[in-house]
């Protein structure tokens, strides 16, 4: 049931909030826009890295809260096929980034049991930042609470191409015929397969656009958009969220409680 008008979630606490979820209504995966984070040390007169390096920070809290909350999998877009466009420097000072986050946060994604991938044209990446991927997606391969997927080098239309590349190299091997392909036979030829599609994608910032990230995956996934930059949407904004799309009823293109006239 939706909230009354004058129900005021921001006067809760945290574990207020957290009392409201109903676990059945949850998202099973999630996926995050995490914009902001140059806004968010411009604001502060830091460099924009300085903005990077704090949003890492609401990275392992929404880790933390998923896996408290039974969420299955998280997916973060970290780094587009357009990003390669930025100054030179700031594109090694972000390679620097993710090598010592997955350096430093190895151990404790495998103490939490949450196993690492990373999807895109990953070959693109320095050498250093592939070893630093390919290493936690190895440690990480038998971790089965949670699946952290980090969007590298990443771009939804190029996913697609890959796809539908892979997918008729198959069919001139002999290995699919052309008469079963359909949606289902794509879906098995894209960067996420076999993850679910997410339930929910979150954009922070207040951008309200998807900018080429898992566009066939969005196809039903709900929308929300928030003006919090990255670096300060940490778990109390996470909790709203998730309340808010606990109000929404997922339809999937067919009404619900129809009545027969």
């Amino acid at each position: 049931m939706p909230y009354p008008p004058s129900f005021n979630l921001d006067q809760l606490s945290e574990h207020d909030l957290i009392a409201k979820l109903e676990s059945e209504l949850l998202p099973k995966h999630v996926a995050v826009i995490m914009d902001g984070n140059g806004r968010w040390a411009e604001l502060r007169g830091l460099s924009r890295i300085e903005g990077h390096r704090e949003g890492i920070n609401s990275i392992r809290e929404m880790i933390s809260q998923c896996l408290e909350l039974g969420i299955q999998a998280l997916t973060v877009y970290a780094f587009s096929q357009e990003n390669w466009n930025r100054p030179t420097q700031e594109i090694n000072a972000l390679m620097g980034l993710l090598e010592h986050y997955l350096s430093t946060e190895r151990a404790s994604l495998i103490e939490q049991r949450v196993r690492f991938q990373a999807i895109g044209r990953l070959e693109s990446l320095p050498q250093s930042a592939q070893h630093w991927v390919r290493t936690t997606e190895r440690e990480t391969v038998d971790c089965n609470r949670m699946v952290f997927t980090v969007a590298l080098s990443y771009s939804g239309r190029a996913e697609i191409a890959d796809a539908i590349k892979d997918l008729v190299l198959d069919v001139r091997a002999d290995l699919i015929q052309p008469d079963q392909i359909d949606e289902s036979l794509l879906r098995q030829y894209l960067y996420t397969h076999p993850l679910s599609d997410p339930d929910l994608l979150i954009r922070t910032s207040g951008e309200k656009r998807i900018s080429n990230f898992l566009l066939w995956q969005l196809a039903y996934t709900e929308l929300c958009f928030t003006p919090t930059l990255w670096p300060d949407f940490r778990r109390r904004e996470f909790l709203l969220v998730l309340l808010e799309y606990q109000q929404r009823e997922r339809r999937f293109g067919k009404i619900l409680n129809a009545v027969s006239l």
